[in-house]
């Protein structure tokens, strides 16, 4: 309806052609509408008109007298409906939007506050984190401080004691000093008093020492005249009866003749004993047993006598080259016992645990041999003993019946270079001893060394080896091989003989000592015999006895472990040593040396 009255424009006015009415008139009632142009503002539209409605009141006559009108008033009410419903529909919008914009508000100062705290919370922790560094550098500071006090109340203590020391030894000073003084003062007066007192004596002293002299020449001549009388007449009586002179001089010669035999006998006696029955010092272990051995064990000993000869190289795991030379020499051994030729000497030589010292006794068994072990450490500390007791071994070593084979392990310890400084004399007699006594070939004894460092040996020495055998760590085969003996000897074979508190879990053990011996690269033969000696004592340490794989890579890795460290101390006490460092400078002389020549 707002039309009618012109107060708005929002709707446009109702299009009375449609409704079958006449339009409204343009002018107005008093002639200002003319007046009005159409180039009036836009906010002229909306002022009062009272023309406008004077116009409404006169198309409300209109619109009654018109047979349209009922239906005229219900679009126009229509309109206003819609209209009204557009206005909330609008108003509902708006306050939607409203709502929209709180939320949205809210959300922005919910992000705010977030912003906010996780500030505050960054602030408080570098505020903590710096109140922390405060902290510790006051710590750090108070303990500098408390070190530097430390020290000053040492440095104070030090010089006190020092000065207390210097007080003490000045003191001392002058107290002998002092006594020095004393003594001499003292021991002048004493030469001075008995200077005088032998003075003012001098005349009795010397009588006394005359009337002591005439006695005593008195008393001499005197004893000699009556010995001599008696001893005259004595003899004067033996002279004339000559079967008391027989007898005598015949008991004089037999007496003299019994104390000599006597004890040359007993010695030669002895020492035959000793040769025969006893064992020297320097022997550790022999094959050989004495009267008292065999009486104290005697089946022992007659499974020694009993045993027969077998294979050298049971139970020994070498690489094939060095299997083949050492069965050589095996054989040659054996055909050399049973013709009695002369045994040859043999030099072992290669890192520690590679089966030197098991082949060796392998070997004198093969050979149906007795054995004998000497370590060359036992000989430095026996001093001028050492050429005896060296004489001793070989002479006991000459009286084997079934043939000795001498075996001297560690030999590098004693046959050094006798041009060395570091050898002493005694040690240089026994070295001399060792070679005069080794200085041909015997059909007694077999002469085997062993050493870690031949190259340490007198040249001597190596004039009388005839054969050396290398002893190498083993390679994979050879570690898979040892790793499968020592585990059937120490797992298996005590489980098939039904021993208690050792039994073996379900778990694929070739698979297992396959993998064993990839991993103990460097390891020799001696350290993963150890390892299987590890694996029992860990079944009969667990509850139930059972040995797992799980305890046998524990086994492994220890001893890995345990090899590492052998190794890095072995690196650096032949770092630090002096020979080493005279090998390496030889040998950078060496290659400087062929170096020059190939130029």
């Amino acid at each position: 309806m707002s039309w009618l009255f012109g107060m708005g424009k929002s709707e446009p006015p109702p299009n009375f052609a449609n409704l079958g009415l006449p339009p409204p008139p343009s002018g107005g009632g008093d002639g200002n509408d003319g007046k009005t142009s159409q180039g009036q503002s836009k906010m002229e539209a909306y002022r009062f008109d009272s023309g406008a409605l004077e116009r409404a009141a006169k198309a409300a006559k209109e619109l009654e007298k018109s047979s349209h009108a009922t239906k005229a008033f219900e679009i126009v009410k229509e309109q206003e409906k819609s209209t009204q419903m557009k206005a909330q529909t609008q108003y509902k919008e708006y306050e939607v939007q409203v709502e929209q914009m709180k939320i949205e508000q809210i959300k922005v100062q919910q992000e705010e506050r977030r912003k906010t705290m996780g500030e505050e919370t960054r602030q408080q922790k570098a505020k903590a984190d710096y109140q922390d560094q405060l902290a510790r550098r006051r710590y750090e500071d108070q303990l500098a401080q408390q070190a530097r006090i430390n020290e000053e109340n040492l440095r104070k203590q030090e010089e006190s004691v020092a000065k207390q020391e210097a007080m003490r030894k000045k003191t001392l000073q002058q107290e002998m000093e002092m006594r020095q003084k004393n003594d001499l003062l003292r021991v002048e007066a004493e030469a001075k008093a008995r200077a005088k007192m032998e003075r003012e004596n001098r005349d009795i002293i010397l009588e006394q020492i005359k009337l002591k002299a005439e006695e005593r020449r008195k008393t001499i001549l005197d004893s000699i005249t009556t010995a001599g009388s008696v001893l005259g007449s004595g003899f004067q009586v033996f002279i004339k009866d000559w079967d008391k002179v027989t007898a005598t001089a015949l008991g004089i010669t037999l007496f003299a003749g019994g104390i000599y035999g006597a004890k040359f006998g007993t010695g030669v006696i002895a020492r035959y004993i000793e040769s025969r029955l006893g064992k020297p010092s320097l022997i550790r272990e022999t094959s050989r047993f004495t009267l008292a051995q065999a009486l104290k064990h005697p089946i022992s000993t007659g499974k020694k006598i009993l045993n027969k000869s077998q294979d050298a190289l049971k139970g020994i795991v070498l690489q094939p080259q060095v299997e083949e030379r050492l069965r050589d020499v095996a054989i040659a051994t054996r055909h050399t016992k049973a013709n009695k030729g002369y045994y040859r000497n043999i030099l072992f030589y290669g890192p520690p645990g590679t089966g030197k010292t098991m082949f060796a006794k392998s070997l004198a068994h093969n050979s149906s041999m007795d054995y004998a072990i000497l370590t060359g450490g036992d000989i430095a500390p026996m001093g001028r003993e050492g050429v005896t007791a060296m004489h001793k071994v070989f002479d006991w070593a000459n009286t084997s019946r079934r043939g000795l084979l001498l075996f001297v392990d560690e030999a590098d310890a004693f046959l050094r270079k006798r041009s060395t400084e570091q050898i002493s004399e005694d040690m240089r007699a026994t070295l001399n001893a060792f070679l005069y006594r080794t200085g041909e070939q015997s059909k007694k004894f077999m002469l085997v060394l062993a050493s870690n460092q031949p190259e340490q040996f007198d040249w001597a020495i190596n004039d009388r080896l005839d054969e050396m055998v290398e002893f190498q760590l083993p390679t994979l085969q050879e570690r898979e091989r040892l790793v499968y003996l020592y585990f059937e000897k120490f797992v298996l074979q005590p489980i098939a003989e039904g021993k208690k508190r050792l039994k073996l879990d379900q778990f694929d053990y070739s698979a297992k000592c396959s993998d064993i011996a990839h991993k103990t690269e460097g390891l020799s033969g001696r350290e993963i015999a150890k390892m299987g000696v590890a694996w029992q004592a860990a079944a009969y340490a667990s509850e139930d006895g059972v040995l797992t794989e799980k305890m046998i890579d524990a086994r492994v890795d220890d001893a890995l472990q345990g090899h590492t460290k052998k190794v890095a101390w072995q690196k650096d006490q032949e770092l630090s040593s002096p020979a080493s460092l005279l090998y390496t400078s030889q040998k950078a002389r060496e290659s400087l040396h062929t170096k020059l020549s190939s130029e």
